[in-house]
């Protein structure tokens, strides 16, 4: 029985490091973070495929280093996509509509073929 709290123990705290050294992380770059905060960016990591379940002392740092550039790349991936929906929006937004569209015709009138009658008369 104390052998199996003892492990249960043990796996809790293995879950648990990655998310408390990373807060650390983050607080001593940007300032105090919130426990929200923190498990926002444990759900963002989670998101792009981390698992701080799986997390091995020997290979945390880069599994966490890969994540984080996975997720700064989604984010700019999703920032980017934001940008161009923007000038849609706003056109959705005005009233106006989209622009009209540019199409002109140029040239000299259809011509008919003198065998046929005009297009009025051809249902007679």
């Amino acid at each position: 029985m104390k052998n199996a709290m003892l492990r249960a123990a043990l796996v809790s705290m293995m879950a648990i490091v990655p998310a408390v050294s990373f807060a650390q992380v983050t607080s001593a770059q940007n300032g105090p973070v919130t426990r929200a905060q923190v498990l926002q960016e444990l759900v963002d990591l989670e998101s792009v495929g981390y698992n701080p379940a799986a997390a091995n002392d020997a290979t945390y740092p880069d599994d966490v280093a890969r994540a984080m550039r996975r997720l700064a790349e989604k984010r700019a991936n999703d920032a980017r996509l934001a940008q161009e929906r923007q000038p849609q929006e706003q056109v959705a937004q005005s009233g106006y509509g989209d622009p009209p569209v540019q199409n002109g015709e140029a040239g000299a009138p259809a011509a008919v073929p003198r065998n046929e009658p005009p297009p009025a008369y051809r249902h007679h």
